[in-house]
């Protein structure tokens, strides 16, 4: 079947034939490497396992969360994200609570999620557990009903993502680009942010830079932070930056890139399952899982423990992610 009729702008699609019910949608700018070869390399890996699958390539980032809800709606069983954090992510807000299973097919810079999860990078392992894994569970997390798996943040790091774009269009993706794109924000940072944040009924006036929430134990890991045993428990790690100016900020961020950050010498942590952050300004940027987007106040972040089910190992059907 070749449904071109209803293939999004943006997309391209191949056929669907055979008795496995499963879509991916593969975004063609994911990554630091080249993609032309993957759709081969994912129809030879499907090929061996005798499994039928359709692929959707999208073009643009934007076209991402139709053409998933438009897999939803024609009725696959799994659908697969085949793409970074971002396009991953995605794909998540549309799966959960549907009904349907998400598979992984990692072509990302960093792959947090997937790794949290034990899912191969390479495309023909991360096809085989697609085919033979097994189905879990997984808490997302969500800012003002934005999904988010890995992190989200208001202040410096939105604006390290609009850099980072630059350097990439500019040099290519690598983690060089990425932790470049780092420095040049905060050399050039400015104001702080004046926040009220508010956890189990109490509430703090905060003056910080930057802060990040995260719910992913293994991204901790990864940048030398605490909150694994939060995480552990079902609750968002919320880290607040001090506000010591550019130097400052450059050395936390140092140390974030060399994993050897603290939570008492650089960062102020607190952790609950719903954080409640206002502001004054009436909206701000705010980045999800390195996808930036306009939020109006306030944001309310909140931990949700079983809304999205993922194809994984059989080895990591139970554990913190």
């Amino acid at each position: 079947m070749h449904d071109s009729g209803t293939t999004p702008k943006g997309t391209e699609a191949t056929p669907l034939t055979g008795r496995r019910n499963i879509c991916i949608v593969m975004n063609s700018g994911s990554g630091k490497k080249d993609t032309s070869q993957i759709p081969d390399r994912i129809a030879a890996a499907f090929g061996r396992a005798d499994v039928s699958y359709r692929l959707d390539i999208v073009k643009s980032g934007a076209d991402i969360t139709d053409t998933a809800q438009r897999a939803v709606d024609e009725g696959f069983s799994t659908i697969v994200a085949a793409g970074g954090d971002g396009t991953i992510c995605a794909v998540a807000s549309v799966v959960r609570n549907s009904g349907r299973t998400m598979g992984i097919i990692p072509l990302g810079t960093f792959n947090y999620f997937a790794r949290s999860l034990d899912i191969p990078v390479e495309v023909e392992d991360a096809v085989d557990v697609i085919v033979a894994g097994s189905e879990r569970h997984v808490p997302i997390a969500t800012i003002n009903d934005r999904v988010f798996l890995n992190n989200s943040s208001l202040g410096a790091y939105p604006e390290i993502l609009k850099n980072r774009e630059e350097i990439y269009a500019r040099w290519g993706r690598s983690r060089v680009a990425a932790y470049w794109s780092v420095f040049k924000t905060l050399v050039m940072l400015r104001r702080p942010l004046k926040l009220q944040i508010v956890t189990q009924g109490e509430t703090r006036d905060v003056t910080t830079p930057l802060v990040f929430a995260v719910n992913n134990a293994f991204q901790l890991e990864q940048i030398g932070l605490a909150g694994r045993e939060e995480v552990a428990q079902g609750k968002l790690v919320l880290f607040i930056a001090p506000n010591s100016g550019r130097l400052g900020m450059l050395r936390h961020a140092l140390a974030l890139i060399a994993g050897n950050a603290t939570e008492d010498r650089n960062f102020e942590i607190m952790a609950a399952d719903h954080i409640r952050i206002e502001t004054r300004r009436g909206a701000r940027m705010v980045a999800c899982d390195g996808e930036r987007t306009r939020m109006k106040i306030p944001f309310e972040l909140q931990v949700h423990p079983r809304e999205l089910c993922v194809t994984v190992p059989n080895a990591r059907k139970e554990g913190v992610r």
